[in-house]
């Protein structure tokens, strides 16, 4: 029988069981991802840009000029959320969109100068919250098959 510090054996009054817990894949990817927004959040708090924001925002930068449609379907974020994701970015004067040039039912989008400015820095904050990934990880190689596995698990 477990002691009131034990983790994986028996619960005794004031005792929490939650090993098997603390080894299901549930509750370490909620942990994880607990962890990563928190981290996040701190590396990106100046340019005060959530992972979506961020994610959209880099690929605007890299992709000026194409649909909404084809930016959120590259993030894999559904139509609503994106439009609202939009119109937060768009309201903070980091994104604009114009009529396509083919198509003007869709919009074209673009970053700003405040949002190419805003952008500049939070390259800069993604290289030092990639730095401590890779070192919390234990290097590149260690990074690069996380990245697979997270590929097989959800790609």
């Amino acid at each position: 029988m477990g002691t009131a510090g034990e983790i994986d054996g028996p619960t005794t009054e004031g005792a929490l069981g939650a090993s098997l817990v603390a080894q299901g894949l549930v509750h370490q990817l909620r942990r994880a991802h607990g962890q990563f927004l928190h981290r996040f959040l701190l590396y990106f708090s100046a340019m005060n840009l959530r992972p979506a924001e961020f994610s959209a925002l880099a690929l605007i930068a890299e992709n000026p000029g194409r649909k909404q449609s084809e930016i959120a379907g590259a993030m894999g974020v559904q139509r609503a959320n994106f439009v609202s994701l939009m119109n937060e970015l768009e309201g903070r004067c980091l994104i604009e969109r114009r009529a396509a040039p083919n198509d003007r039912r869709s919009h074209a989008l673009y970053v700003t100068p405040a949002g190419a400015s805003l952008f500049a820095d939070a390259r800069k904050a993604e290289a030092d919250f990639e730095a401590d990934c890779l070192e919390r990880l234990g290097g590149a190689r260690a990074r690069d098959q996380f990245l697979v596995l997270l590929t097989l698990l959800f790609g």
